[in-house]
Order: structure tokens, then C-alpha cells, then sequence
């Protein structure tokens, strides 16, 4: 596949393995993704058919997030795994009602980091960096946000690709500890179900990937809020997180599959 290697798409990135992120870009319809996580994406739609209504579920999610913490007085935002730029980001919605917001995006996919440089060309108050969630110490020292000031950090459907030999829990809590207070911690998860039709053939699909999967219970998840205060209604299934109208959640908003919640710190 290296023969049909684009311009834009770093050396340093194997092609031939399914990324997370570029699978989430292709299930929401984005263009930024290859052959090997098309086929992956789509064997994942025949075992599981609801993954891309969750996507698009959890990718919602973050949208009124995002407007509940610029409504709620939030200035600053650093999006830790980010992924590739799609419609409805995180600056743009934030922008829209302050031009002035400042908006980090971290992730560790080189694609997802070419594509939001490109992007963000022109956006003189939004910037992407390589980095990892589980290194807080690189995107603490960014010079776009001031720690001493409320920020929302946002990790929203990354943390169920990091496993706890990778000490994820002791990764955020550094974060909320560089938090100012009333600043928000906005995220999802996907969530443990042993009855859900097609976990296992999933999971072994994810493992043939470069992002293995990780399974949570809801106390697992609530866990990375500790010593936060939740926001209403508290950690649910994403359509259920303050939706704009009845209609949005359905009958079975347990078919989007990840939880979410955000929290403020006292």
C-alpha cells in the first residue's frame, strides 16, 4: 500500500494496520482514512451495525458539550484525542459564539495531527500538536492555554483504547490536578455490555488493529471524575446527555453503545 501513500500522509504511519482514529473518521463519513480501515470499518458494521449511529451519537454528544462550557463561560479547550477533523469541530463550534476561544488539539495519530494543522492554517486562536494522553507533561506546557484559568478538557471516546497498564486513571487525574477551579472535564466511554450481540467477534477485530480496545463498567468510568462535581444529568448514554429535543434520545439509547458525562471541579 505504500505505492498509494498520498502527500499529505506522514512516512511515519503504517498504512497497512487500521487506525481508531481513521476507522471514527470513516464511520462518520470523513474522506481521511485508507483501504485497510474501510474494510476493517465495514467488518465491524456486520457484526456490530449500530457502531456508526454511536459515532455519530458520541460525535453529538460532544457538540453540545462543547456549547454547554462556552455557554457555562469557558474560554479554553484542549481536545485530547481529538482525531481527524470533521464537520462540527471543536473550534468551530466554540468560535461561533467567541472568536477569541482558544482551542489545543492533541492527539497521537500522525493523520490526526497533519489534517488539523492544514485546518487550522488560517485560525489564529486554535493550534494541533502530537501528544499523548497518557504523557499530561508536553500538552500542560502548551503556550495557547493558561492553566491558571477554567479550561475544558475534553476526552471523548479515546480512553477505552488505553488499558490500565497504561495507568489512564492516574493520566487524567494529572490533568484535573492542573485544572483551575470551575474548569470541566467532558467525556465518553464505551461501555462493558457481556450481553451485547457481537462483543466478542468486535473485540477480536479491534485486536488485528493498532488500537486495541479496553472494556469499562459504568464505576470504571466514573472513576476518571474523581473529585469532580457531575453536571446533570450525570454519566449516561450519550443521547441522554442534555439532548436538544425528546426525539434525540429514542426509545433504546442504550443502542449508542458509549456513555458520557462532563463535570466541573469545585
Amino acid at each position: 500500500m505504500t505505492g498509494d501513500r498520498p502527500s499529505w500522509a506522514p512516512e511515519s504511519i503504517d498504512l497497512d494496520r487500521p487506525n481508531a482514529a481513521r476507522i471514527y473518521d470513516y464511520l462518520l463519513g470523513g474522506a481521511a482514512n485508507f483501504e485497510q480501515d474501510r474494510v476493517f470499518a465495514e467488518k465491524l458494521l456486520e457484526v456490530m451495525p449500530l457502531a456508526r449511529s454511536a459515532a455519530r451519537l458520541n460525535r453529538a454528544f460532544l457538540r453540545r458539550a462543547v456549547r454547554f462550557c462556552v455557554e457555562s463561560g469557558i474560554r479554553q479547550f484542549v481536545d485530547v484525542g481529538s482525531g481527524i477533523p470533521t464537520a462540527g469541530n471543536v473550534h468551530e463550534i466554540a468560535q461561533a459564539v467567541d472568536p477569541a476561544v482558544r482551542v489545543l488539539y492533541v492527539d497521537n495519530e500522525p493523520i490526526a495531527v497533519t489534517h488539523s494543522e492544514l485546518l487550522l492554517n488560517d485560525s489564529p486562536h486554535a493550534a494541533a500538536m502530537r501528544g499523548d494522553l497518557t504523557d499530561p507533561d508536553p500538552v500542560l506546557a502548551s503556550p495557547l492555554i493558561d492553566w491558571s484559568q477554567p479550561v475544558a478538557v475534553l476526552m471523548v471516546a479515546v480512553l477505552h483504547f488505553i488499558p490500565d497498564s497504561a495507568a489512564p486513571y492516574d493520566a487524567v487525574a494529572k490533568y484535573v490536578s492542573a485544572m483551575a477551579p470551575g474548569s470541566f472535564l467532558v467525556l465518553s466511554h464505551g461501555v462493558e455490555n457481556p450481553s451485547l450481540a457481537g462483543r466478542d467477534e468486535v473485540e477480536r477485530l479491534y485486536r488485528q488493529s493498532s488500537n486495541p480496545g479496553v472494556r469499562r463498567t459504568p464505576d470504571d468510568i466514573t472513576r476518571f471524575f474523581s473529585g469532580l462535581d457531575f453536571v446533570e444529568p450525570g454519566l449516561v448514554w450519550t443521547p441522554e446527555w442534555r439532548p436538544e429535543s425528546p426525539e434525540d434520545v429514542g426509545a433504546h439509547p442504550e443502542s449508542s453503545l458509549v456513555f458520557a458525562g462532563v463535570a466541573r471541579k469545585p
